[in-house]
Order: C-alpha cells, then structure tokens, then sequence
C-alpha cells in the first residue's frame, strides 16, 4: 500500500519539492512529479535546472525517450498517462488529485502556506485517510 507523506506549511513550495527531490534521487529514488497545471510544470522544470547552481537533477517529460533511463520525471497529464510510467517508487505531488497515485510506493504531498492550497490539501489528507493509506505529516510552518 502508498505511504502517504504530507509536508504542509511550506514557505516555498517549488524550491521545497526541488530539495525534497534532490534528496530522493541522491539516495537512488526514481520521482514522477505531478503537477496538472501545464504553465506551472515548465516553471518547476526550470526551478530544477536553477534551483542550486551546484547541483543537477536529471530530469525529463513523462513520454520522452529517455524517460525509462531519467529518474525525475515530469507530468502534467495524470490518468492519461499514468500506465506509460516507467517506474513508480516516488509520485510527488504539486497539485491537484493524482489518481493514479496507488501505484507508488510512496506519495509526497508537497503544500503551501496559501489557504487555497492548505484547504485542497486537507480534502487529499482527507481522501486518503478515509481509504486507510498510512498517512505521515511533516510540518513546515516554523521552517523556510
């Protein structure tokens, strides 16, 4: 079953998931980051490149050939594309209600201080504890 982890209060939630990233693929995770909003999945992707200027995160489109050998991938189009997925050990989640998120071993929600976003975070929290998924929170509020 996904372990659900849910990291809310974050100052800056882009640079957050991009260090929360960094460390996933620096101990060998392979990351499929969701983010529905087409505009602001290119922001992250250059986010990623920029982000630190001394580190780099290979990472690419869901559906580029060099998906399978990359391991950060990005996505914008969710169920449509969720069975072309490559691998499925991490699915960060930026926003919006990935449903393919079962096949992951692990869920990182990624949430910001936004009351918009804290709220539609609460429904997901919501979600998936009434479906019984393990649920962790990792409060960032007293944090950058």
């Amino acid at each position: 079953m996904t372990e659900v982890h849910f990291y809310t209060g974050v100052a800056d939630p882009v640079r957050y998931a991009c260090e929360l990233i960094r460390r996933g693929v620096a101990k060998g995770r392979r990351v499929v980051v969701h983010e529905p909003d087409r505009d602001r999945l290119a922001r992250f992707d250059q986010a990623l490149w920029s982000f630190d200027p001394l580190s780099f995160v290979p990472h690419v489109a869901l559906g580029d050939p060099l998906a399978e050998r990359t391991p950060v991938l990005l996505t914008a189009r969710g169920d449509a594309e969720s069975a072309a997925v490559p691998h499925h050990e991490v699915l960060v989640n930026l926003g919006g209600e990935p449903r393919f998120f079962a096949r992951f071993e692990f869920l990182m929600e990624v949430v910001g201080r936004d009351p918009a976003e804290a709220e539609a975070g609460r429904r997901r929290w919501k979600f998936y504890k009434d479906r019984g998924y393990p649920l962790t929170h990792h409060p960032q509020d007293n944090k950058r």
